[in-house]
């Protein structure tokens, strides 16, 4: 057993020393940098904190009075995705974009990871966005001869 272990600790040790270290430029692009990262955030925290509840504050859930676990989780996404708009709108103080709201509701599906792909996605495709102007194409000047 203890040869086992003595080996499992030199595979983590060789592991550990063979990644790469993280730059704090790096790490900057996982702290909200938005008002719309923070309702995100704020809003996701909420939506937790309520499936916590409907279960009264046990890690192990129980189904109470028929309400399954999936049932509680999707109730708060749904509930989730319903205010963070609200939330993002009077925290802006204007009406979101499509794009801003695609990354609340992506956030409220996937946690931390919804927001983000969505952001990808628009950077992709820019067309997606109905205020996107294609540019427009150069006339090429046929040469006089």
């Amino acid at each position: 057993m203890t040869k086992r272990l003595s080996l499992f600790a030199a595979a983590l040790a060789a592991t550990a020393l063979s990644c790469q270290t993280a730059k704090a430029s790096d790490l900057s692009e996982l702290l909200p940098r938005t008002p719309i990262d923070g309702v995100a955030i704020g809003v996701g925290i909420a939506a937790t904190a309520g499936y916590f509840a409907l279960d009264h504050w046990r890690w192990k859930w129980e189904d109470v009075n028929g309400f399954s676990s999936i049932a509680a989780v999707t109730a708060t996404t749904i509930g989730c995705i319903a205010v963070s708009p609200m939330v993002g709108t009077v925290v802006l103080n204007r009406p979101l974009t499509q794009r801003e709201a695609g990354v609340l509701f992506g956030s409220c599906i996937i946690p931390f990871v919804g927001g983000w792909l969505v952001n990808k996605a628009y950077d992709a495709h820019p067309e997606w966005d109905p205020a996107y102007k294609p540019p427009r194409e150069k006339k090429k000047k046929h040469a006089k001869m």
